[in-house]
């Protein structure tokens, strides 16, 4: 009881709130792999930055390894074009809905004075976005264009007119290149409707005269200086794209049927040279895109995508390459497996004025980024450090492994070059740009193992932002297809092949890595495990193969060792319905450098692997599928154990093959679930939930303890009376629920199974049913192991009582540490465990259990459905450290539930730290995908072709941290945001809230006397009442300035001299603007020393002495005379305005309206005004009576 009502009414403390904020932080760290849907690429020459754009208004600028930005357009609009302001760190976006938006990299400072770069959409044009909703597709843009000085951007439209727009303004110009003035001079043979505006090109080495091509065919060069056509070209095909020569005096053009001409300049309506279809006579498709480079010393480049044949390569996605002419030259075709969206080239930044020299070609399609040496003479690929096609096949499983031996490491990167020399160049990654500022202080290696559905296993290095392939090993080589298939197959054994490809017109070449296909389902890799220290791979496929691999650093050529077990045997009544096993390879078998098989083990019956698990140390492996598991001991190539889960009930349902591992619910199964749920929550909410009654256990023959989970204790008494929700009745069950025989965890461990004295290597064999299996293992001594077997032995059963499917198995040392893997401790990376205390966790989909050890005793227990009415999917152990005290350790259970969802608990107390939303609960491929790490970091795929990665550890997060070193001066100066205007009155008490009682009533007595004056149509008596304000500041202002007036202004409050104002003439106007420009200057530097915010009161004080030089620009003289007064008044506003208000605007505007209602008549008042004294007004917070009166 005193238990219970610790555990459930204690708080957190303050102190070990403290601890958690410095063990856990959840962050969404890095995206690993290819970007989904891609749909625009572009390139900064300059500083060597990659940009591409998806579907979904995703934007990825990527420079050298480790840098990479992220951005999101908010409503998720497609990315149709991007254009890079090179050198400036900006770029200009077209989106789907007509937006057009600015972007640039800015540096930021964390809380930890970290630099890191940022995106930011700083200006955005929706100018089209409103047109087009007005008047349709007439305003759709359909291209746009930047010129050579990144400050003009033309907007072609769907209408045919052409739009410019100003880029350091981000705001339409007034001009606009109408269409039907671009055909004004159009011979009459020739003026149609040229449609929208497909392409528009500067021309090079002349600045305002730009190309403008139309859909159906016209081509203008348009004069901008001139505002008219300098020439036309008129082809007879469907316009698809325009590329200048460098020297600008000839121009390439592409059309819908395949061909492409070459124009001159000079050439007038036709070209002189006649179309060339490349791969004519008979129909082609378009050719989409068209570049031309020159090389020094060699022929000219033409790179283009399409342009195929539509009889016999509709089908092909292709870039072809030609240097030279056709029968003579160079000629490639770059074969994809996946649509091209574009592709681009980079020149050389050693080329010369006369020639492009280009280096690189990118090619962006849709699965795949490509990167091709154009100066390596085979045109070969660039490896790719990042970008990488993760989902080349598939992905069926993936695992990650941390603290990789270095010796382990080493031997995969070197087998991957040997395998990878002859396909890469080895020249550097052309993408350089950005500056990385990780300190890679990573000691350890850590490696991404995906599993594919064409069998293979790529190896990742994840142990920073960029994943880096390594390593990709084949399994399908070492089987035989199926017959069916085999006619269907190119094989690539056959030595006709070859010959057949050499004399292949076109000649194709296949690039990249993405192949969708697969030769057959059975090859798809299921389950991997790796040991780190050793180097042992283990592999379970679909159609019940386990595949045991070990490194070898030479090629060697062997047979295969194969091994057949029979998990079910003669059990009666059971047919297996499913696909028929793999056959492997007989004979010799040439192996490369890298991971060779040593065993293979197949099971019958062959479904597919649904648990596995390896102790190198032991030399023992273990797999299960839907009907058992097997022990093997892959060092003397024998099997240990074969133990069937099936019982009657699962008999019928057996023979699943794949479809057991498939989650679908049944709509109407859920929908009378859910009515049912409804229906006895409002019926028992608040009532006593009895306990449902207990289903029969399996018994079993063999000498073991069976262990139910139903046993009474003081904690479960407790937890009766509590509010128990309905968890198995109610909760949807999946398909492969029903199959209570299906294994789902497997587990070895030392453990204290026996007593409390001895450990024990025992074997933990969980599954869907809630079943848990506990077998002892007799391992041989080292002189013996070979001679003598492996045995092992029934020793305990658990039955869980709720019978949920089990789905993770770990023991625990007595300070809450797991117990170390196969040879950590001979390694020094794990410490020994302690010698009592363990404990073993069960973790099912419903709740999680902790139990003592030999016993059995249960001690915690934590019920997610229960709570929380979610279920487990992936469970792992983590380490966690402090991030300000390395000492400062723990180790805590983290879930991820069906929702979406993670959580961490505490072991053994099993209290949950911290929980957070991790995806979506529809996401479905990304839950399944799932894998945390053991330093808290976890994957997941946010797409097919993308690894999410996150962090759950305050310590632990490796997340790009980049900048972009820009040049001084690149970026075009910011124009000082325009404030709106406030009243005068409402900022006074913001500039200065301690203004004593006194000087307020002051302010309302001259506001008053302001209203008076206005209601006065008199123009003696608004004379007499500023020269009585004037009077009243003469007198009032001392005191303020000693007591409120800012003491360390440095301002000579000493009278000024009324010589100062008084013209030595009468007539002489020009010598008043000078003494009126004096007390301008005088107060500028007034306002120059208060410490208010310098740019706003630039702004104020050069709109103040703009109006007063107006003023005073007047050379009547009775106007003269007049602007006397004028002049004393404005200097009175600006002293004012510039300490206690931000918007000058009214105060000068409010002073210009009442100056305007002025007039002098009497030139006798003048002069006695000019002869009174009048002392300079001094820097109060006091509203001037001539501003509020404006107001009022």
């Amino acid at each position: 009881m005193f238990k219970f009502i610790r555990g459930k009414s204690g708080q957190t403390s303050a102190d070990r709130l403290k601890i958690q904020k410095e063990l856990f932080a959840f962050h969404k760290t890095a995206i690993h792999g290819f970007p989904n849907h891609p749909s625009a690429v572009s390139y900064d020459h300059q500083l060597s930055l990659l940009a591409i754009g998806t579907k979904n208004g995703l934007i990825r600028v990527y420079g050298s390894p480790g840098v990479e930005f992220y951005a999101q357009i908010e409503n998720e609009s497609e990315i149709r074009k991007i254009l890079f302001l090179e050198n400036r760190a900006q770029f200009i976006t077209l989106s789907s809905d007509n937006c057009l938006h600015l972007w640039e990299i800015n540096t930021k400072e964390t809380q930890n004075n970290v630099k890191i770069g940022e995106i930011e959409c700083i200006k955005t044009c929706n100018f089209f976005l409103t047109e087009a909703s007005k008047e349709g597709s007439l305003k759709q843009i359909t291209t746009i264009t930047l010129n050579s000085n990144f400050d003009l951007l033309l907007i072609g439209t769907q209408s045919g007119n052409t739009y410019l727009l100003d880029v350091d303004k981000f705001d339409l110009n007034d001009q606009i290149i109408y269409q039907d003035v671009v055909l004004q001079n159009v011979p009459d043979d020739y003026k149609f409707n040229p449609g929208s505006v497909e392409v528009i090109a500067e021309q090079p080495s002349i600045a305002n005269k730009f190309l403008i091509g139309y859909n159906r065919g016209l081509l203008v060069l348009w004069n901008n200086e001139t505002l008219s056509a300098d020439n036309y070209y008129v082809a007879t095909q469907q316009l698809e794209s325009v590329y200048w020569l460098s020297d600008g005096q000839q121009f390439i053009s592409a059309h819908n049927d395949g061909s492409y001409i070459v124009w001159k300049a000079s050439d007038k309506l036709h070209a002189s040279e006649p179309p060339k279809i490349p791969y004519g006579p008979f129909p082609c498709k378009a050719i989409n895109k068209i570049i031309w480079k020159t090389v020094q010393n060699s022929d000219d480049l033409i790179i283009f995508s399409g342009g195929m044949p539509r009889a016999t390569h509709n089908d092909k996605y292709s870039v072809s390459i030609f240097q030279g002419t056709p029968e003579s030259g160079k000629h490639h075709v770059l074969d994809f497996t996946s649509k091209v969206i574009d592709f681009l080239v980079i020149d050389s930044r050693l080329n010369s004025k006369e020639y492009d020299n280009p280096s690189t070609l990118v090619v962006l399609v849709e699965e795949e980024i490509v990167i091709i040496d154009l100066t390596h003479p085979d045109w070969l690929q660039h490896k790719l450090p990042y970008l990488s096609s993760v989902h080349s096949s598939a992905i069926t499983c993936c695992q990650h492994y941390s603290c990789v031996s270095d010796k382990i490491y080493q031997s995969i990167v070197d087998a991957g070059r040997v395998q990878m020399s002859s396909k890469f160049t080895v020249k550097e990654w052309p993408i350089n740009g950005g500056q990385n500022n990780v300190k890679t202080t990573a000691l350890t290696h850590d490696i991404l193992v995906t599993g594919h559905e064409d069998g293979s296993i790529r190896f990742w290095d994840s142990t920073s932002v960029s994943l880096k392939h390594l390593y990709t090993l084949m399994t399908s080589k070492f089987f035989l297809a199926s017959d069916d298939d085999i006619a269907l197959i190119d094989s690539d054994d056959n030595p006709n092949n070859e010959a057949n490809a050499e004399d292949e017109w076109p000649p194709f070449r296949k690039v990249g890595t993405f192949d969708p296909y697969s030769d057959d389902p059975r090859f798809a890799v299921r389950k991997i495990a790796l040991c780190v220290y050793t180097g042992t791979l283990v592999i379970g496929g679909t159609a019940g193969q386990v595949i045991v691999f070990d490194f070898n650093g030479e090629s060697l050529e062997k047979p295969l060792s194969s091994s057949l077990l029979n998990i079910v045997g003669d059990k009666d009544g059971f047919v297996w319905k499913g696909h028929s096993q793999l056959t492997s390879k007989s004979g010799n078998i040439k192996f490369e450098v890298g991971y060779q098989p040593s065993s293979i083990v197949q099971l019958q019956p062959p479904a597919a692997i649904t648990a596995l698990s390896l102790y190198s140390e032991w030399g023992l492996i273990a797999a299960g599928t839907a009907h058992g598991f097997v022990m093997f001991d892959y060092q003397s190539r024998k099997s240990v154990l074969t133990k069937t889960t099936l019982n009657p009930h699962d008999l019928m349902g057996a023979a699943g093959g794949d479809a057991i591992i498939t989650r679908r619910k049944s709509f109407k199964k859920s929908l009378r679930e859910s009515f049912r749920r409804l229906r006895k929550g409002r019926s028992q909410r608040g009532d006593k939930r009895a306990a449902s009654p207990s289903s029969t256990a399996a018994s079993s023959t063999s000498p073991s303890k069976s262990i139910e989970e139903g046993r009474k204790s003081p904690k479960g008494e407790i937890i009766q009376l509590e509010t128990k929700p309905v968890e198995r009745q109610i909760e949807a069950r999946s398909a492969d629920d029903a199959m209570g025989s299906m294994v789902r965890c497997l587990y070895f461990s030392n453990a204290f199974i026996i007593n409390n004295s001895t450990q024990t290597p025992t074997l933990w064999a969980a599954t869907n049913a809630g079943n848990v299996l506990i077998y002892t293992i007799v391992m041989p001594s080292d002189d013996k192991r070979v001679s003598e077997d492996v045995s092992t032995q029934l020793a305990k059963e658990i039955h869980l009582k709720h019978k949920a499917p089990i789905v993770a198995i770990q023991i625990i040392d007595g300070n809450g540490i797991p117990l170390p893997d196969s040879y950590e401790v001979q390694k020094g990376v794990a410490k020994i465990p302690t010698s009592s205390g363990h404990r073993v966790l069960i973790c099912s989909e419903e709740q999680f259990k902790l139990f003592n050890l030999p016993n059995l005793k249960p001690l915690n227990k934590f019920k997610l459905t229960a709570h929380e009415g979610a279920r487990a999917r992936r469970i792992s152990v983590a380490e966690f450290g402090s991030k300000s005290n390395d000492n400062h350790i723990e180790y805590h259970l983290l879930c991820l539930s069906n929702q979406g969802d993670i959580g961490v608990l505490s072991i053994p107390e099993l209290k949950r730290q911290i929980q957070t939303h991790c995806t979506k609960r529809e996401d479905i491929n990304g839950i399944s995908s799932l894998v945390f790490t053991r330093n808290g970091e976890g994957f997941y795929l946010h797409s097919s072709s993308e690894f999410r990665r996150f962090s759950l550890s305050a310590k632990h997060i490796i997340e790009p941290i980049c900048t972009i070193e820009l040049p001084e001066g690149v970026r075009p100066i910011k124009p000082i945001a325009q404030i709106p205007p406030i009243a005068a009155a409402s900022v006074v008490n913001d500039i200065n809230e301690n203004t004593n009682k006194e000087t307020n009533e002051t302010t309302n007595t001259m506001i008053e006397d302001n209203k008076l004056e206005n209601n006065d149509q008199s123009k003696g008596n608004e004379r007499e009442v500023i020269e009585k304000q004037i009077d009243e500041e003469k007198q009032e202002t001392p005191n303020d300035c000693t007591e409120k007036s800012m003491p360390t202004s440095g301002i000579d409050e000493s009278p000024i001299s009324h010589n100062e104002f008084e013209s030595q003439d009468g007539n002489d106007n020009q010598d008043i603007g000078d003494e009126n420009q004096d007390i301008i200057d005088e107060n500028q530097e007034i306002v120059d020393d208060l410490e208010v915010d310098h740019q706003e009161i630039e702004e104020v004080v050069t709109n103040g002495n703009t109006v007063n030089n107006g003023i005073n620009g007047d050379n009547d003289s009775e106007s003269a005379d007049s602007q006397l007064e004028a002049d004393v008044d404005v200097s009175n506003v600006t002293f004012e305005s510039s300490v206690k208000t931000n918007s000058l605007d009214i105060t000068i505007d409010s002073v210009k309206d009442h100056i305007t209602n002025l007039s002098i008549s009497d030139a006798s008042e003048l002069n006695e005004i000019k002869k009174s004294p009048s002392p300079v007004p001094p820097i109060s917070t006091e509203s001037h009576p001539i501003i509020n009166s404006h107001e009022d």
